[in-house]
């Protein structure tokens, strides 16, 4: 029986990726900072909260680190955990770097010098492209990053590889384009779409306000990119993978599609910090744009090539962006009944 271990493990892909351990026989093994009540929504939602074994993990304390390595049996080390909101990382730029960054360095060299046995899993991300430099992306595109969080993610996946290549280390890096699901966090643009909207729909008439209506993004489930997260380990040899859909869609069709499936005509108005969307069959106005949500560097297209986990992994998304939009949205409709 497989032993695992993930940080972050009380986020969606956290909770995704021990449900999927669980249904393949692993015990699994959690780490979640010290605070009074561990945030266990997602994985009660999974209906996984009492079969993982959770454990107090902090990114910044070394000490920490070394003990659950330590004492704790594990075959596999996913580092999922991260300060994920990009928006986020220019009010927390230091902070930000050090947990999605300096981390990194220290769980691989605590693995190189206790257990270097332990497969590690380092959760790498589209953002790391940043001012693209070539359409789509794949995992030998050069990386520019547009954000503090970009910038610290760089520096994960380097490190990793980095240690791959210097201890023999089994240690991939998966570089993730957009995923989401109905576990996604409420801050991120995919769920402030879908929630907005069922409370509209609902009878509200409070217009979600949204930034750069024209940025494009990959976007895939969460649950199918866990599995490719699982199938890196297995391989005799560590890598890297780029998981996507390989299809681009604006802000603008996210909530489109969102919107249809609750019902809604949409008729978009304006261009710019001018522009509208409304609701044909209600009159209302569902969507405002609000320039403080646009970025200081914004990212405006991100697509991945997905081909080298195709080949490799056999690895496919199974989940459309139509379909992630439907999943989400119905979701959120639905908890509000």
């Amino acid at each position: 029986m497989k032993s695992a271990f993930i940080t972050g493990i009380t986020g969606q892909d956290g909770a995704y990726l021990a449900k999927l351990l669980l249904e393949k026989g692993y015990v699994v093994h959690g780490g979640v900072r010290r605070i009074s009540h561990p945030e266990l929504g997602r994985l009660e939602a999974l209906g996984i909260a009492n079969d993982v074994q959770l454990h107090n993990f902090d990114l910044t304390d070394t000490t920490n680190i070394h003990r659950v390595v330590k004492t704790i049996e594990m075959d596999e080390f996913y580092n999922l955990a991260a300060q994920s909101f990009v928006g986020a990382s220019w009010d927390l730029p230091v902070y930000t770097a050090d947990v999605d960054g300096m981390a990194v360095v220290r769980i691989l060299d605590t693995l190189r010098t206790m257990r270097p046995e332990i497969k590690f899993y380092q959760a790498s991300t589209s953002e790391m492209f940043g001012l693209v430099q070539e359409v789509p992306q794949s995992e030998t595109t050069r990386l520019y990053p547009r954000s503090p969080y970009g910038v610290a993610k760089v520096y994960g996946h380097y490190i990793t590889m980095n240690y791959r290549e210097s201890f023999g280390m089994h240690a991939s890096s998966g570089i993730l384009f957009n995923h989401e699901s109905p576990l996604r966090g409420k801050e991120f643009v995919t769920r402030k779409i879908t929630m907005a909207l069922a409370k509209i729909a609902r009878g509200g008439d409070v217009p979600v306000e949204l930034g750069n209506m024209d940025a494009q993004r990959d976007w895939g489930f969460a649950g199918d990119y866990v599995e490719g997260m699982w199938k890196m380990l297995q391989q005799e040899t560590a890598d890297d993978f780029v998981l996507a859909t390989g299809v681009t869609t604006t802000i603008r069709d996210f909530f489109t599609y969102a919107a249809e499936i609750l019902g809604m005509d949409i008729e978009w108005k304006g261009e710019a910090e001018a522009e509208t969307a409304t609701d044909r069959k209600t009159g209302k106005v569902v969507m405002k744009v609000n320039p403080k949500f646009y970025r200081p560097a914004e990212v405006d297209l991100l697509i991945g090539d997905p081909s080298k986990a195709r080949e490799k992994l056999g690895w496919e998304p199974k989940v459309d962006v139509r379909q992630l939009a439907e999943m989400m949205a119905k979701a959120d409709y639905d908890a509000l009944a």
